[in-house]
């Protein structure tokens, strides 16, 4: 009934299998009804908020609660789009919380028992909880380049000892023989396989997750270089991460192993194809002059800092996600790794209050952020009236409006919820899931947007539409037509709004149905007008 639970057993294993039966049964029904509630509880608000409590205390396996989320979202064909909406968002919570507890344990170990590729696995799989990453697969594709690199070392050199050890055995103590090993890597990485740094599209969060790195084979300096050093260590050559500015580099000792001195290490850019640099060299890479300090070698924590401060960058510049998911999972990793940095407490405090999600969290922040630095009360009392005036207008709110097109003051609202639409100058294909009889705005939107070019200007219906690019805008009526080849749109919050795709139009789920009422059996006439017989 449920194979892919078969990994969870094992042959010698002796198991009630009624039992078994029965607790994950139970558990589909337990994951139903909480899909279920979401859509509730949800529609007006984004999630993940403070819902998410009853999960935490689920009274049945995880993983078999896990295996009906992924049997809804596995669901053939264009319904229940709606409970996939929702199992995702639940799945990506309750895998994020796990991976949480597996990187706070990594961090809990001795320093040499924490693997530099471990711990970008577990970056990765953060920010791609979705995603079947594992350290097990990672590591295979590891082996692989390094069983590569054997087979090139085997004919340059067939006594090298690390062609005959294994996964770093045996430390090889010679400088030379360590150069060998150095020069088949290189050759394998970037001559065989063509790996290389990706300077044409630097900024891509891809270039930091470490399975994409393997399956893209291009990556930024720190990605490359985890890479790098994690081969060349199961070869027998030490390798050491440096924390140098704008460009992350690895160093290999040429003298008294733990030397001080700056100038005993040659120092390897993975980004620039494992070239091999002098410290003057390395001031020239960046254009500056740099001092001693920033030549040591950092710890796997001090890594993972970087790698997530990187996302964190990237976070902060994306424009098109307005849920701004990367900057929310790169502080949730930052903030596991520094639970009492101010600075990012304060950005994540005012990140949910931007987004107006989890109020009650906000308050637990800005508590925190009083006791360790009393010196930002301002901030912290700013931030803190706003949470509660926000906390006590919800408890006000009477529920959703409900607009009635009988209304007079919606006659002139040509179209409905749930068609698919075409922007007339911008060309893109869209989905309607709200709209309003004038243009709802406030003066410096459509002084920006340019809204009195138009000939009917903002006193014209305007429509909330689901765009294919995965954004969401507000557009005129004057500016949408028909579109007459209706497509599904690609867009994450489609399954917030609608509950299936008819092949002509989306059919709005029971909470939006709620909001526009009479819109449901106008959307059925007009694409019966428009679809049928072929006619437009």
């Amino acid at each position: 009934r449920w194979p892919s639970l078969l990994k969870y057993y094992s042959h010698t294993d002796s198991v009630c299998w009624l039992e078994e039966y029965k607790a994950r049964h139970n558990a589909g029904l337990e994951a139903q009804r909480i899909v279920a509630s979401f859509s509730k509880r949800f529609f007006s608000e984004h999630v993940p908020c403070d819902g998410f409590s009853d999960i935490e205390t689920l009274g049945c396996p995880s993983h078999f609660f896990e295996d009906e989320l992924m049997c809804i979202l596995n669901m053939e064909g264009r319904k229940g789009l709606t409970w996939k909406y929702y199992a995702k968002k639940i799945l990506y919570f309750l895998r994020q919380q796990n991976i949480l507890k597996n990187l706070k344990e990594y961090l809990q170990r001795p320093t040499d028992q924490q693997s530099f590729l471990e711990g970008a696995v577990l970056i990765d799989q953060y920010c791609n909880p979705l995603s079947d990453i594992c350290l097990k697969s990672v590591q295979a594709q590891v082996d692989d380049i390094t069983d590569k690199v054997r087979k090139v070392l085997r004919t340059k050199n067939p006594r090298h000892p690390s062609v005959a050890s294994k996964a770093g055995e045996v430390l090889i103590p010679e400088v030379e023989l360590q150069r060998q090993v150095l020069d088949a890597m290189n050759c394998v990485l970037y001559e065989q396989l063509k790996y290389k740094g990706n300077e044409l599209d630097y900024y891509n969060s891809l270039n930091s997750y470490i399975h994409q790195v393997l399956i893209r084979r291009t990556g930024i300096p720190i990605s490359l270089s985890v890479l790098y050093l994690t081969i060349a260590r199961h070869l027998g050559v030490k390798l050491e991460p440096v924390n140098f500015p704008s460009h992350f580099l690895l160093r290999w000792c040429q003298g008294k192993e733990g030397s001080t001195d700056i100038f005993d290490y040659t120092y390897i850019d993975a980004f620039g194809k494992g070239k091999q640099l002098t410290v003057k060299e390395c001031e020239y890479l960046i254009g500056h002059h740099v001092t001693e300090e920033f030549y040591g070698v950092v710890t796997s924590k001090e890594v993972l800092q970087r790698m997530v401060g990187n996302l964190l960058n990237l976070g902060k510049r994306e424009s098109t996600d307005q849920s701004y998911q990367l900057l929310r999972d790169s502080l949730d990793l930052y903030l596991a790794m520094y639970p009492d940095n101010v600075q990012h407490l304060m950005l994540q405090a005012r990140l949910y209050f931007h987004l107006g999600i989890w109020p009650e969290k906000v308050l637990d922040i800005l508590q925190h952020i009083h006791t360790l630095d009393p010196s930002q009360h301002r901030a912290v009392g700013y931030l803190l009236q706003h949470t509660l005036d926000h906390i006590e207008r919800r408890k006000e709110e009477v529920g959703p409006e409900v607009k009635h097109r009988s209304d007079e003051k919606h006659k002139e609202v040509c179209f409905s919820i749930g068609l698919i639409m075409k922007h007339k100058r911008y060309g893109y294909n869209c989905v309607i899931y709200g709209w309003d009889p004038a243009c709802m705005m406030g003066h410096e939107w459509i002084r920006n947007m340019n809204v009195h070019s138009l000939p009917h200007g903002p006193h014209q219906p305007f429509y909330n539409v689901l765009v294919e690019d995965g954004s969401c805008r507000y557009a005129a009526q004057e500016n949408l037509e028909y579109n007459s080849e209706p497509r599904e749109i690609p867009h994450p919050d489609i399954g917030r709004y609608f509950s299936e795709f008819s092949g002509t139009h989306y059919l709005a789920n029971t909470e939006l149905e709620i909001r526009y009422p009479e819109d449901l059996e106008l959307t059925r006439a007009t694409v019966q007008k428009i679809y049928s017989s072929g006619k437009e």
